[in-house]
């Protein structure tokens, strides 16, 4: 019985498909089923950085995102891709409080008090073309994350066949005191 009410409800779905609208700051496409679906194309980019100490790992990691500015958001992890055209900011982004933001993050933490953590992203932009961000945790110095920040764009940007137009770097690093985290993150978003 119960089986027969899902296929039912299953083929009525399919029947209808689902009602997409699209919302503002979205352009819609068609999928191969002929459906059309809703892509968010962020055209602004915010690199940033925090350090914090924290009584527990994870009230660490929250610390760091306060200091870091986005604290209130909700991150969702995306891979590291930019959009063509997309612009680097030099402010942070006014979005409110509990929105769902597109973020790269880079992020170490440790329980070892005096270990030195770094979080690094390296953001490449492409001439005529999108750009890539990589990140690199480590426990040693600024400058060896970034050095192997650096490697992963150029790497990323050899392997697309893409020309590196500009290299955008932010990295931070702390000594640990009780439980440390250390985080670089780009967020994303449409402006």
């Amino acid at each position: 019985m119960r089986t027969a009410f899902i296929s039912q409800l299953r083929d009525r779905f399919r029947a209808s498909g689902p009602a997409l609208r699209p919302i503002p700051h979205t352009s819609t496409t068609k999928s191969q089923s002929g459906r059309q679906e809703m892509l968010l194309i962020p055209d602004r980019l915010w690199i940033t950085t925090g350090v914090a100490d924290g009584e527990t790992p994870l009230n660490a990691f929250d610390n760091a995102l306060l200091e870091a500015r986005i604290g209130n958001y909700n991150l969702v992890k995306v891979s590291s891709i930019v959009p063509a055209g997309a612009i680097v900011e030099v402010e942070a982004p006014e979005i409110v409080a509990g929105a769902l933001v597109p973020a790269v993050l880079a992020v170490c933490t440790s329980e070892v008090p005096g270990q030195i953590i770094t979080a690094s992203v390296g953001l490449g932009l492409g001439k005529g073309s999108h750009g890539i961000i990589m990140e690199h945790t480590c426990n040693t110095s600024p400058q060896e994350a970034e050095y192997v920040v650096k490697a992963k764009v150029v790497e990323a940007f050899r392997r697309r066949g893409l020309v590196l137009d500009d290299l955008v770097v932010r990295t931070c690093h702390y000594k640990v005191e009780r439980v440390g985290c250390a985080v670089a993150a780009v967020v994303l978003w449409k402006g």
